[in-house]
């Protein structure tokens, strides 16, 4: 083996750089430790064996009578450069991966283009014995000339370079740029690049979103926030707009309660009064489906106090339709009744005012009455190994109760009042004559009760125990 190398040192040499390459692509990107140190010691032994052979990369090749040789030293000695450039942009881009990931990568091709440039120059002055003034001042030149041409990619990558660099948003971030809203999939050379909530692929150059204002919606990472309006007629007393907001939100189990969700009057004008109702969810994937539920309870709870969302073409309700009335419209169990139906049970209503934390209908009980909420928001808790916890919130025009109207069934949640409720209370006596004849109102009810039921049932399910496995080590652990 000593022999090979001291009688063919040149083709040793080449075969160190075929056989760098190809364990660079044969070892995967997991082992990128081994990849590292491999290239590290094919590097030191091509030095040696260079070096040893008196082929010195700082002085040009000292076989000048013999063409052939001196021209394979030559591409070994520039190959060294070019192999110590690589090696040593390979072990820089190592170290910033595991200090700033991903978003250091502008900046380490960056940094391995200077290093590349270093080495080449230093090639052309010790290998080739040219003379680097002469080439730094072309080089210069043409760096004016080319810094003229790109004046606008150049301001792109080093845009990039302070935005990864200051790193106001990262991969994987719910970001919005100059009103652009995404997530952040991409960042190169020229350009961000946000896939938005419609699907599509939107490319921000580097140069206008370091300019532009940027709002990150994924810090910090545990809260997200989201917002609605609402335009509301100006003789609507603002408190009695700002109660019925606030039982929406605190309908909303899904809003955060540090920080706490807030109503605010925003503005007033001739036309309408703008309120707001803010706050906090724990995911992004949540906001969209938090700002319809709070769309609709706001309607629901404005609507029970009284007010209505702002119209050009407001209806006019009847001035005669009590508000007993007005929930069987609403009702999606007994909106299929007649009119004359809606006013006879409307007659047989009887308001009920529960106080907050008062109990509406405790779990086992069988309920001989059906519940229609008027106003106010009802928690909904079970009970999972003798842990009770919330699942749920209802609010106007939702019912209580069926489960004892139609199988003396009784459901196993607690229904109580989280804020002061009113509920209209229709006795069994009335109601059954009324299931018996309306075949489609029981089964509507029917399916309610079959929901809740299968709901309770797969909430309460205890998870199974997961079993750990007894092994040697801890078996030790207990002895120690």
């Amino acid at each position: 083996m000593l022999s090979l190398l001291t009688d063919h040192p040149l083709l040793c040499a080449m075969a160190l750089i075929v056989i760098d390459l190809g364990l660079w692509r044969l070892l995967s990107a997991n082992g990128s430790h081994w990849k590292l140190f491999v290239r590290l010691v094919i590097f030191s032994l091509f030095s040696v064996l260079l070096f040893n052979e008196g082929m010195n990369p700082m002085e040009p090749a000292p076989w000048a009578d013999n063409v052939p040789v001196h021209l394979a030293a030559t591409g070994l000695q520039i190959g060294w450069w070019l192999f110590g450039a690589r090696t040593l942009t390979v072990l820089i881009g190592a170290v910033m991966t595991q200090r700033v990931g991903h978003t250091g990568r502008l900046l380490q091709d960056l940094l391995g283009a200077v290093i590349f440039l270093i080495a080449i120059i230093a090639a052309l002055a010790y290998v080739l014995d040219l003379p680097v003034k002469g080439v730094l001042a072309t080089s210069g030149a043409l760096a004016i000339i080319v810094g003229l041409a790109l004046q606008s990619t150049l301001s792109d990558v080093f845009s990039g370079i302070v935005l990864n660099t200051t790193k106001p948003y990262q991969l994987d971030d719910w970001i919005s740029i100059d009103g652009t809203e995404g997530r952040v999939t991409d960042i190169d050379w020229r350009a961000t690049r946000l896939q938005t909530a419609q699907g599509s692929m939107a490319v921000i150059p580097n140069s206008l979103a370091a300019k532009a204002k940027i709002i990150n919606f994924s810090r910090p990472s545990d809260i997200f926030g989201v917002s609605i309006s609402l335009q509301l007629s100006p003789h609507a007393r603002p408190q009695t707009v700002i109660d019925a907001l606030e039982r929406a939100m605190q309908g909303c189990r899904y809003l955060l309660n540090k920080p706490a969700p807030s109503v605010a009057l925003k503005g007033t004008s001739a036309t309408g009064v703008e309120y707001e109702i803010s706050g906090f969810v724990v995911s992004m994937d949540q906001k969209r489906m938090v700002r319809n539920l709070l769309f609709d309870l706001a309607f629901r709870h404005l609507q029970a106090s009284g007010v209505s969302l702002l119209s050009n073409d407001e209806p006019n309700a009847p001035a005669n339709l009590s508000r007993p009335r007005a929930l069987l419209d609403a009702s999606n169990i007994f909106s299929t009744l007649r009119q004359e139906e809606k006013e006879t049970f409307s007659q047989n209503m009887t308001l009920q005012t529960f106080r907050a934390g008062e109990m509406i209908l405790s779990a086992g009980e069988v309920s001989d009455h059906l519940f229609i909420i008027e106003s106010g928001v009802v928690s909904v808790e079970l009970s999972r190994g003798g842990v009770k916890f919330e699942t749920g919130r209802m609010g106007p025009g939702e019912v209580i109760g069926e489960g004892g109207i139609l199988s003396d069934t009784a459901l196993p949640a607690d229904f109580s009042a989280k804020t002061v409720c009113s509920v209209y209370r229709i006795e069994r006596e009335y109601l059954q004559p009324c299931l018996d004849a309306r075949h489609d109102i029981g089964e509507a009810m029917k399916a309610l009760l079959d929901f809740r039921l299968n709901k309770a049932q797969r909430l309460t399910q205890e998870a199974p125990k997961v079993v750990q496995k007894k092994g040697f080590l801890q078996w030790l652990r207990k002895r120690a």
